[in-house]
């Protein structure tokens, strides 16, 4: 494995996608961190993940891509434990119990929600069905339970100003993300009051409002 691609006075490369949740969170955390980054966007409608030179740096065809300390990284949450260890963000408890329960709750969307929602699978799932394919349906139909036992989940720890704590912490670095992409699939979120003033908050914060897609959204018509 070679090292990482270097480009002027920044201290990582992210190959990414703009509306990629998966990028997103990996954006979230590099900002919290202060990291400085080169981004590469690839244009996964484009099928850019599936370039060879892509493939080379994840065999999967996945983003993100983040080449940080002499070492290439896949898979988002991987790369945010290695973020959180290396850069001491705090992102979950010191305590294992409340450790476990704060990963099984961000794991709730990230492991289980957001890879039927991911585009190759639900391009597939909606071109299998019956009918005509319906994105929006699919979508519809796996984003609001998900967001809904995420709400329930979370009910074990009494409201404060987010998910778990008082700081972003790694439930919330996964759930901003997916909120965005209920939006975009029209998802009715009022049932999730509680959802909403965490996104309220974390908008606010200035490594979120960094890492949001409308800032790395490519120039033309949104792809």
């Amino acid at each position: 494995m070679t090292g990482p691609m270097m480009v002027g006075m920044t201290d990582a490369v992210l190959y990414d996608y703009w509306r990629s949740s998966a990028s997103y969170r990996v954006r979230i955390a590099l900002a919290l961190a202060g990291i400085t980054y080169d981004r590469c966007a690839l244009d996964l409608l484009a099928g850019d993940h599936r370039s060879p030179a892509h493939l080379e740096r994840n065999p999967q065809g996945l983003v993100p891509v983040l080449e940080i300390d002499g070492q290439r990284f896949t898979q988002s949450l991987a790369i945010l434990t290695y973020l959180d260890v290396t850069r001491a963000l705090g992102l979950v408890s010191e305590d294992p119990v409340e450790r476990a329960y704060q990963e099984a709750l961000a794991q709730s969307i990230a492991v289980d929600l957001h890879p039927v929602c991911n585009l190759s699978v639900a391009s597939y799932g909606a071109s299998q069905r019956n009918a005509e394919p319906d994105m929006r349906d699919w979508m519809q139909h796996f984003i609001a339970p998900g967001l809904a036992s995420f709400s329930r989940l979370l009910d074990r720890w009494s409201e404060t100003t987010y998910c778990t704590g008082t700081a972003p912490g790694l439930a919330d670095i996964c759930l901003i993300p997916q909120l965005y992409n209920a939006r975009r699939w029209g998802i009715d979120l009022t049932p999730f009051p509680r959802l909403l003033r965490v996104e309220d908050i974390c908008s606010a914060h200035p490594a979120f409002a960094a890492a949001h897609p409308d800032r790395h959204r490519p120039l033309g018509p949104a792809r």
